[in-house]
């Protein structure tokens, strides 16, 4: 299928592989304990278990959306260690202590990992103006990807605002990817409005449960479901 809209579903290890794929996952990220970067070690058996599909990582050290300088040393090292371990792009993004994109540090530190592409994860949700936070990512380099669902407490709370930002500017639909939250009966809204790539998370583990593995059937069915809108 032409232009097909690309899924991506988090995986927290190996075992959550199975299920993605079997659903219909166009893409995996990895996403470490308390959503920080996982241990390499991990990152090589999900590489192993995804068959060639293509697994971005989460690159983040702390819990706060910030970094310093001697932690972004620490990102680059890993950054390389991810790339040499299968990893085939990433997830990372950082804001100021004004809470904007830190666009600075961000290009930087791009510059100094190797050359994959890469998402802007959801700290662009927690930025005092999300829609110009929006316009100020996408234009970093190498990236093609930002993970947000309109507010920090997801997109039963963004939804809205993170439509009508896609409605009215074409070139932020063509990086954003909703997720954290997302509803079936949202995908056609966004589609209309040029978004082509979709994050999964907890949608598709039964219950919710993080200790869940990712289910083959609940990711189906939103692969289905796009498919069907896409055509």
């Amino acid at each position: 299928m032409a232009d097909a809209p690309l899924l991506e579903v988090a995986v927290h290890h190996e075992r959550d592989v199975p299920g993605a794929l079997e659903g219909g996952a166009d893409r995996l990220l990895l996403v470490g304990a308390e959503e920080l970067a996982p241990e390499p070690a991990a990152l090589t058996g999900v590489c192993r278990a995804a068959d060639g599909v293509p697994v971005r990582v989460v690159l983040r050290l702390n819990d706060s959306w910030t970094t310093t300088g001697g932690e972004a040393a620490r990102l680059v090292g890993l950054g390389e260690d991810y790339v040499a371990r299968g990893a085939a792009g990433f997830a990372l993004g950082f804001l100021d202590a004004d809470l904007e994109v830190d666009t600075a540090t961000c290009a930087e530190l791009v510059a100094r990992l190797p050359e994959v592409p890469w998402t802007f994860h959801r700290a662009v949700d927690a930025t005092l103006d999300p829609r110009r936070s929006l316009r100020r990512a996408r234009g970093l380099p190498g990236l093609d990807a930002i993970w947000s669902a309109g507010s920090p407490r997801g997109l039963g709370a963004g939804f809205e605002d993170l439509l009508a930002a896609a409605r009215d500017d074409p070139a932020t639909a063509a990086v954003l990817m909703p997720g954290t939250g997302l509803l079936a009966e949202q995908l056609p809204w966004f589609l209309r409005a040029g978004v082509r790539q979709f994050h999964l998370g907890a949608e598709v583990r039964p219950g919710g449960s993080p200790r869940a593995y990712v289910d083959a059937g609940l990711v189906r069915s939103f692969r289905l479901l796009l498919d069907d809108l896409a055509r």
